[in-house]
């Protein structure tokens, strides 16, 4: 295996939530600031998550593009060194004349990504969707963005389609350019619960691995969640489709947060509103880092799902988003931890993990609301843009060094981060000697 490498993202979620969009590109700054790649590439950073995406490139017509954004800074890319990985949707739906559920989104996007390649056939590196599965429970499943949603068939029918999307436009890429990659991300958690929760805990921890199952032809008549799948909507002959003709990632994007993982519980009415789940609420849905489970169970954590991965398909991985919401200390902290657990993947499980990607560079905006308000609230990355100009944080030194493998010393770091003190846990002790993980 190669060097672990430090790859970077810049957080360009085009989220639409009723009839108005997200852009985090227009809020961070960097739709009008070309100079933010030369301050990437002084990082040392030479592979870079970036967007071409449809929302932006065809607004308002499918046949009627504008490349003059992309034209810029891609070439400028090329100049600086910097390998981008291209994103085409990232938490989006697609333009206004189309939508995760219907079934112009497919063929649509894929003619974008056909445009994409033509335009820069020098691109080999792409994810046509970002995280499918996530995007479609957010919009389908829990209503949260468009189509605002909150049942199982639309819920299928949208991450059917972002696959299908995925499947058809790396079809035409490579149409272009044989050897384009696909770098497909999904989060990865694992969810662990109360023996009463067992089912629903078994049930959502095979449901997570439902975007690379089906990329990969893993989902046959004999798969958990095949009977689920024809229940709700899915054809029969859609799913063995994918078994007769697989597109397998080329590389495996795990994008892992601190709440990822998440603990079930059936004494719903202990918890906020916001941890409800269910229609109506039958469980509570908390970070599972925040429960303490005392002697008889723990967090998988990010070694263990990075080994999971792994060993379940035994293709190359990447960390593609590791970012914490958090104070300065607290960032420097996660991603050294992610690194140091991506390093023991390799050396004491020897999982193909490739790279961490520091995610977000230029920050984050109002995700503590799921993107579900326009509120201003801010999350540093590596830099801080609030100034209108960009400002590095204390990650800055800590990139810099994993990123050229340079030494690196600060005292913020021979602590333990938060979510490694027992303290700050919640305490279920009436649970404890029952918790469950599957």
């Amino acid at each position: 295996m190669t060097d672990l490498q430090l790859w970077g993202g810049i957080e360009c979620s085009h989220c639409r939530v009723g009839d108005t969009w997200s852009d985090q590109l227009t809020r961070n700054g960097h739709r009008d600031r070309i100079s933010d790649l030369d301050a990437i590439a002084d990082l040392g950073i030479k592979r870079l998550r970036y967007p071409v995406l449809w929302e932006h490139t065809a607004p308002e017509h499918p046949d009627q593009r504008d490349w003059r954004w992309a034209d810029v800074r891609l070439p400028r890319l090329r100049e600086l060194g910097i390998e981008p990985i291209i994103g085409l949707v990232h938490h989006g739906s697609g333009p206004h004349y189309t939508a995760l559920h219907q079934p112009n989104f497919a063929p649509g996007l894929a003619a974008h990504a056909a445009a994409v390649a033509r335009r820069y056939p020098w691109l080999t590196d792409y994810t046509p969707v970002n995280e499918p599965l996530t995007t479609a429970r957010f919009s389908a499943l829990y209503g949260l963005w468009y189509p605002h949603t909150h049942d199982d068939r639309t819920f299928i029918r949208a991450l059917l389609n972002q696959l299908q999307a995925t499947k058809l436009s790396m079809k035409a890429i490579r149409e272009v350019n044989p050897a384009a990659r696909l770098i497909q991300t999904e989060d990865l958690g694992q969810s662990h619960g109360t023996p009463a929760m067992r089912s629903q805990v078994e049930f959502e921890n095979d449901r997570r691995w439902l975007s690379f199952d089906i990329l990969a032809g893993r989902v046959n008549r004999e798969h958990p969640l095949w009977d689920y799948l024809r229940h709700h909507g899915a054809e029969e002959a859609e799913l063995l489709a994918w078994t007769d003709d697989p597109l397998p990632p080329d590389v495996m994007g795990i994008n892992h947060y601190l709440t990822s993982e998440r603990f079930l519980d059936e004494e719903w009415e202990r918890y906020p509103p916001a941890n409800w789940a269910g229609q109506p609420a039958r469980y509570a849905d908390t970070e599972a880092v925040r429960v303490d489970f005392g002697p008889h169970g723990e967090m998988s954590g990010v070694q263990r799902l990075l080994s999971d991965v792994w060993q379940r398909y035994g293709l190359p991985i990447a960390v593609t988003e590791a970012h914490l919401g958090c104070t300065r200390e607290e960032q420097l902290r996660w991603l050294q931890h992610v690194w140091q657990a991506a390093q023991a993947a390799r050396e004491e499980d020897g999982a193909d993990v490739q790279a961490v990607t520091v995610w977000s560079l230029l920050g984050t905006y109002d995700w503590n609301s799921l993107l579900t308000r326009d509120a201003g609230y801010y999350e540093t990355g590596v830099f801080d843009v609030r100034s209108g100009q960009l400002r590095p944080t204390a990650l800055a030194g800590l990139v810099r060094a994993l990123a050229t493998g340079a030494p690196y010393r600060h005292p913020v770091l021979s602590a333990p981060g938060w979510w490694q003190r027992d303290e700050l846990r919640l305490h279920f002790r009436h649970h404890a000697e029952q918790l469950v993980a599957v």
